[in-house]
C-alpha cells in the first residue's frame, strides 16, 4: 500500500487494499534453506548465526522472522539460528526505521559483532525509514550507523524473500572461504 493509500484510509477516505500473497510451498522452501546452510557451511565453515536488532519498527518484519522459525520454515534444522548476543553473530538482521535513541544500540552491537559480519536491513523502514521517514525522532535507515551489506524490500518482505536475500549475501560475498582471514568488509548484495 503507497503512503497516500495509507494516508486515506487513516483519514477515513477508503479502505485498505490488501495484496494477497501466494503461499509458499515446503518443496521450495526446503531447497532454499538447504542451499543457504550449504553456503554457509562452505564460507564460514559451521551453520549461520543471526542476531536481530530492531531499532524501531511496527513489529511487522519482526514477525516475519519469527516465522522463519517457525515448523513450515524451521531454519534450525539447517543450521541456521538466531543468537541473543552479537558477539556470537554472522549477521546482524536489522528490522525498523534508525531512531534516534537506538542508533547507539546499532552501532554497540556492530562493534561487538566478530569478523566476517555483515549487516542486512530488512524491511523498507530498515533501508530508508519508510513510512515514519521525516519523523522527529527518525534518522533515517540503518546505513546512516552501520554499513549495510543486504537490503531487503518489503513492508513487509515474506520470510521466503528474507531466506533468498540470505542466501545471495553469501553467494555474492566473493571474500576467502573457511581457513583465510577476510581483510575486507564483505560486498554488497542485490536486493532481496
Amino acid at each position: 500500500m503507497s503512503l497516500a493509500g495509507l494516508r486515506r484510509v487513516l483519514l477515513g477516505g477508503g479502505e485498505a487494499q490488501v495484496e494477497p500473497t501466494e503461499p509458499v510451498d515446503a518443496d521450495t522452501v526446503a531447497r532454499l534453506a538447504e542451499r543457504l546452510a550449504a553456503t554457509s557451511r562452505r564460507r564460514l565453515g559451521r551453520g549461520l548465526t543471526i542476531r536481530h536488532i530492531d531499532t524501531g519498527s511496527c513489529n511487522g518484519c519482526e514477525a516475519e522472522l519469527r516465522a522463519l522459525t517457525g515448523a513450515l520454515y524451521d531454519l534450525e534444522r539447517y543450521g541456521l539460528t538466531f543468537v541473543e548476543s552479537p558477539r556470537h553473530a554472522d549477521i546482524l538482521l536489522v528490522t525498523g526505521p534508525l531512531t534516534a535513541n537506538l542508533r547507539e544500540a546499532l552501532e554497540q552491537a556492530w562493534d561487538a559483532t566478530p569478523d566476517p559480519k555483515w549487516v542486512v536491513a530488512v524491511g523498507d523502514c530498515a533501508i530508508d525509514g519508510g513510512v515514519f521517514k521525516g519523523s522527529y525522532a527518525v534518522l533515517g535507515g540503518a546505513g546512516i550507523s552501520v554499513p549495510v551489506d543486504l537490503t531487503i524490500s518489503g513492508c513487509p518482505p515474506s520470510p521466503a524473500r528474507i531466506l533468498a536475500g540470505l542466501r545471495a549475501l553469501l553467494e555474492v560475498n566473493r571474500g576467502p572461504v573457511v581457513g583465510s582471514t577476510m581483510g575486507a568488509h564483505a560486498q554488497r548484495a542485490p536486493d532481496g
